[in-house]
């Protein structure tokens, strides 16, 4: 059996500590490559508030699409499902065992399922955005596609205003391009989730940032361009340290807002993580050779 038959999948919220299991796992499996599937960790010079790969891990195990995106660019997920389809392509041609890392559900569930994304619209997007209330645009979304407004919960604004976007610029629901993430059909991939108890996730992630403080995140986000992409601006952390340098909050309050958001964060991401048949829950810090023994027989069922 050969690991490269059957790519892994580590999923777990932030802070869960997926990337450093990733890198056990390539100790115990030669020439293992790891795939992120971050949105956030596409964005060059973001590196310590999205928790990058150093250029110590990168040059111990290779690792792909991280750090090719200007932050002044928009990305979108239809471009991130792309470039990682291609990457997984070169991985299966070279027989490279692949481990994919992430907790951005929609590029993860996008690469794995291939999900069919709708379109932008932006000047729509625009319109949205400017509109305040998250919850009236829900209420608005219902009378135009229940279906979709009953999949999401209607203080999520990225979501909701998304819905929006595609049933007013297409002409069509937005739920008509698919069961989106609301179905999990049969994959080729050994799927693992790492669970870890919320309060205990609670102090890593406070503890995290104050240490992401330390290695300089203020400098680098006073290093970013003056404006961000919407894309890029919506990384944890970033607006709220701009904010405090823009003299709006001070550091104190802004570190507060940072971990709360966060912290909240990480329950929408095992809420939905939790609804996936498919993973295999196993407690943090996982064992690696628990998951390569997971990984050997997922593999040798789909041979």
């Amino acid at each position: 059996m050969n690991p490269a038959d059957v790519p892994l999948v580590i999923w777990g919220p932030t802070a869960s500590g997926k990337s450093s299991l990733a890198l056990h796992l390539a100790e115990l499996i030669p020439g293992v490559e790891i795939v992120s599937v971050d949105s956030m960790q596409v964005y060059k010079g973001m590196d310590i508030g999205t928790a990058t790969p150093t250029t110590a891990e990168q040059a111990q195990v290779p690792h792909h699409l991280i750090n090719f995106v200007d932050p002044f660019e928009d990305f979108a997920v239809t471009e991130f499902q792309d470039k990682a389809h291609a990457v997984l392509a070169d991985l299966r041609s070279r027989a490279v065992p692949a481990i994919l890392v992430g907790g951005t559900v929609l590029y993860m569930r996008a690469v794995i399922d291939n999900l069919t994304i709708p379109g932008q619209y932006p000047e729509i997007r625009a319109e949205l955005e400017a509109q305040a209330d998250t919850e009236a645009l829900h209420a608005r979304l219902a009378e135009l596609d229940p279906q979709a407004a009953s999949r999401m919960e209607p203080n999520n604004r990225r979501r909701v205003i998304r819905a929006l976007e595609v049933t007013l610029g297409s002409g069509k629901p937005f739920s008509s391009f698919g069961p989106g993430l609301t179905t999990y059909p049969p994959v080729k991939y050994a799927m693992v989730g790492l669970r870890c108890d919320f309060d205990v996730l609670d102090e890593r992630i406070e503890s995290r940032f104050d240490q992401q403080m330390r290695d300089g995140l203020l400098e680098e986000v006073k290093a970013l361009p003056e404006s961000l992409s919407r894309t890029a601006a919506q990384a944890l952390g970033y607006r709220d340290l701009l904010a405090h340098l823009r003299g709006e909050m001070t550091l104190e309050e802004a570190r507060e807002k940072v971990i709360i958001r966060t912290r909240q964060f990480a329950r929408r991401q095992m809420r939905w993580l939790k609804r996936d048949p498919r993973i295999s829950w196993m407690r943090t810090p996982g064992n690696p050779k628990a998951i390569q023994s997971m990984w050997d027989i997922a593999a040798a069922m789909q041979r």
